[in-house]
């Protein structure tokens, strides 16, 4: 019996299969090395880097490593702090060195911001017109930003 036909079997005789096996799994939870891909990290910088307020490269590990956190439910409540994490900051400086190379965003030589160019602001619109996941969690992402430089200027603010 060839593939095809052994489906074609199964819906014509009508044959079903029930599964009692529902209890829960656990959620599951991620290892740092899991969110470490350089595509994610550049468009992470990309979508931080097109805004407002630039965020400063010697900070730009920290920042990303504490956007996932806010981020991604598999690093919510991790025993690791992972924007102090030596690989996620290898892996962004990478990233970011990729992006300068393609031209997609500029470090000011003198405040050492990084900031998107019309390029880099392209790939962004693009990838959230396509309103998929990837769109929404890049908008979480910029929103998890924003609230964790509002956060810092709370702080830094006389009380």
């Amino acid at each position: 019996m060839k593939f095809a036909e052994f489906f074609s079997q199964i819906r014509a005789d009508g044959i079903e299969i029930e599964f009692d096996y529902t209890h829960g799994s656990p959620p599951p939870r991620l290892n740092n090395e899991a969110m470490f891909h350089l595509p994610l990290i550049a468009i992470t910088i990309l979508m931080i880097s097109k805004g407002h307020v630039k965020p400063a490269s010697e900070e730009i590990g920290q920042l990303i490593g504490d956007c996932y956190e806010r981020t991604f439910p598999g690093f919510r409540g991790s025993a690791q702090h992972l924007g102090w994490s030596a690989s996620l900051r290898v892996r962004t400086v990478q990233a970011l060195a990729f992006l300068e190379q393609a031209e997609l965003v500029e470090v000011d030589s003198t405040s050492k911001k990084i900031s998107a160019t019309a390029a880099g602001r392209s790939v962004i619109d693009r990838a959230i017109s396509a309103s998929g996941d990837l769109a929404s969690n890049l908008i979480s992402v910029e929103r998890s930003y924003r609230n964790i430089r509002t956060e810092r200027q709370l702080r830094l603010s006389p009380a």
